[in-house]
């Protein structure tokens, strides 16, 4: 296997837990070249990663359509061994299925699987993670089940968030896209209330988050708060969360941004489940839950609003 291509341009956090198949790849052929195909703003993600080539983005902004083709042609013209699709939805699947690789892999619920070599099932709420989906479509090549996905922050990254580890601190990450994934603002207030006494409280997220994230240090109305929202890039980020004391997220990408440091962390699932696979790694992992709620989960992914009205899956959460 000389030259190899892996898609994946959903979220973030699906960019993250496609690394350990980037990984396994490089240890099983160490002299292939490995591509990697994602959305345009996660390929910082990939920087300084070891395993990879290059770090190709789509970028639908410039004609979706338009972009395809072009990405075909690049792709065409790289003569790829094998093309893993890793995303399950049409565009990705058109990518992949005339990329001219020699062998082409992925899901069978993408539309355009047809055009796979092979293809491979994707069941959700059995309990299998994520990551163990993804390494099944290279078993074949002796890749291990399960392994924690990995980013690589630069030392300056590291030497960039120095600065706020000079005493104990806790990282909280409290936004998401989703409302019905995001603990309630009232609770992340309680949250750090119980922790500001025992070290720094520093909220993470991008930039449109800073406005969250002030409200809830306000609502806590303690002096040691700090508002890093939008500060950070992903990596520097992720170089902070590993030193923290802990880490408390919700089922988001910064869940997955601590498993790939092995950082303690506690995530909070609220309109979806564990089960779904896509649960903390770290070793020092916590989940929090409300079980046997009987409108719970709702759906894969989360929903603007709580389809009962009530949220109680957040709502009747307990933190401890």
């Amino acid at each position: 296997m000389k030259r190899i291509l892996i898609i994946q341009t959903a979220f973030l956090g699906d960019v993250i837990l496609a690394t350990p198949v980037i990984s396994e790849l490089k240890r099983i052929f160490p002299s292939a070249e490995i591509d990697v195909l994602v959305k345009k703003g996660n390929e910082s993600l990939l920087q300084n990663n070891p395993n990879i080539r290059y770090c190709v983005t789509f970028d639908k902004t410039k004609g979706k359509y338009r972009s395809m083709i072009q990405l075909i042609k690049q792709f065409r013209s790289q003569e790829y061994d094998l093309t893993i699709n890793l995303h399950r939805f049409a565009s990705s699947g058109i990518i992949a299925g005339f990329s001219g690789a020699k062998k082409k892999y992925g899901f069978k619920k993408n539309p355009f699987s047809f055009l796979y070599s092979k293809k491979f099932e994707h069941e959700i709420s059995n309990g299998t993670h994520e990551v163990e989906r993804n390494l099944a479509i290279i078993k074949e090549f002796g890749a291990v089940t399960l392994k924690r996905p990995d980013l690589f922050p630069t030392k300056s990254q590291f030497d960039k968030v120095k600065a706020y580890q000079a005493s104990p601190y806790y990282c909280f990450a409290p936004a998401s896209v989703w409302f019905t994934k995001q603990l309630p603002k009232d609770k992340w207030i309680e949250l750090i209330q119980r922790y500001s006494g025992l070290g720094r409280i520093i909220l993470l997220g991008g930039k449109d988050d800073k406005n969250l994230c002030n409200d809830i240090i306000e609502g806590a109305a303690i002096s040691n708060g700090l508002n890093l929202a939008g500060e950070l890039n992903l990596l520097e980020s992720a170089a902070l969360m590993k030193n923290a004391q802990r880490n408390f997220v919700n089922d988001s990408g910064p869940l997955h941004i601590a498993s790939a440091m092995n950082a303690p962390v506690t995530a909070f699932f609220c309109s979806t489940i564990p089960a779904f696979g896509f649960g903390p790694l770290s070793e020092d992992s916590i989940i929090r839950e409300v079980e046997n709620l009987a409108c719970r989960p709702c759906g894969l992914h989360g929903h603007k609003a709580c389809p009962k009205g009530n949220f109680k899956c957040g709502n009747e959460l307990i933190l401890e």
